[in-house]
């Protein structure tokens, strides 16, 4: 069993860098044998090129919006668009830039090129403040990093792999 955790955001963003933070949280907590936790950051291609080693589940660790109260995680099966689906235009349109990205864009890239594996959550965070410059995350959101390492555990346990 192959699992990818990764996280993603931008640091200098403040909350918008969580992603980045759980991912260096799991780290710390030592990683298991299958396992691999990898700070993604804003470049989806990363993201993309990783799952070309054999994955079998892929969970991504990110800021997102959903109208919660601020520091709430959330656990999400996302969805992903069918790029056979689309037009050469939507194509160009949603995948032109694989450097500012979103993970819903990469994983339809990895969908497309057929290296998304069927097993995939988004462990997420309704942040405080995504958008203003800094390098730290709010108090709230600081405060759910933890919360959602013992997500992405359970998650990588369930898949498989025993991580306590």
């Amino acid at each position: 069993m192959n699992i990818l955790v990764a996280g993603v955001g931008n640091v200098l963003r403040s909350d918008d860098g969580f992603g980045c933070a759980v991912a260096h949280h799991l780290i710390d907590l030592g990683v298991p044998e299958g396992v691999r936790v990898m700070e993604i950051g804003i470049g989806g291609i990363h993201l993309v090129q990783a799952l070309f080693d054999t994955t079998d589940a892929l969970v991504i660790v990110d800021a997102v919006d959903h109208g919660r109260p601020p520091g709430t995680v959330m656990v999400i099966e996302p969805t992903v668009v069918d790029v056979e689906a689309m037009t050469l235009t939507e194509r160009h349109d949603q995948l032109g830039d694989m450097h500012y990205t979103t993970p819903e864009r990469a994983m339809m890239l990895a969908r497309g090129l057929g290296v998304l594996p069927a097993v995939r959550w988004l462990v997420g965070c309704q942040p405080v403040d995504a958008e203003s410059v800094g390098q730290q995350l709010s108090h709230v959101v600081r405060r759910a990093v933890p919360l959602a390492a013992v997500e992405v555990r359970r998650l990588v346990t369930e898949a498989g792999v025993a991580w306590s």
